[in-house]
């Protein structure tokens, strides 16, 4: 499916897929289907389609409806929400980077006094703590 939006062109056959997620099936008028899509310039955008009762449907008449498609562009944190929801930990680390488990540490630089600098170390060697243990025990 080609779409422009926005003057800009959304294109299924050129993108390249980044996921897929379906809900019941096709014979079902709540059905959808969506693929997530990563253009060339790293743009992303759903392509959906759907049963008459889904997100996708389309109203035809008074009180008539019937299944739909659409194409609609997404940010980048968006796209990532709906990955972290539907892709494996695998897919979902391809596509947007290693996500942490929660327990490294960081390395944070600050600027602070010299006289607050020597203080922090003093009492960090009189309780037996490292600086950084000193600091968490603060916090």
């Amino acid at each position: 499916m080609k779409k422009v939006i926005m003057n800009k062109l959304y294109n299924t056959e050129s993108a390249r897929v980044v996921g897929y997620n379906q809900y019941l099936n096709p014979s079902d008028f709540h059905w959808y289907c969506e693929t997530l899509y990563r253009k060339r310039t790293g743009e992303y955008f759903l392509h959906g389609e759907g049963g008459a009762m889904s997100q996708y449907g389309k109203k035809v008449g008074q009180n008539e409806w019937t299944g739909g498609e659409s194409i609609i562009p997404i940010a980048y944190e968006r796209a990532r929400d709906w990955a972290e929801k539907h892709l494996d930990a695998d897919d979902y680390q391809e596509e947007f980077g290693t996500v942490s488990e929660g327990d490294e540490r960081t390395v944070l630089s600050v600027s602070i006094a010299a006289d607050l600098a020597d203080r922090i170390r003093r009492e960090a060697q009189e309780k037996g703590l490292t600086v950084s243990a000193l600091i968490a025990s603060k916090f």
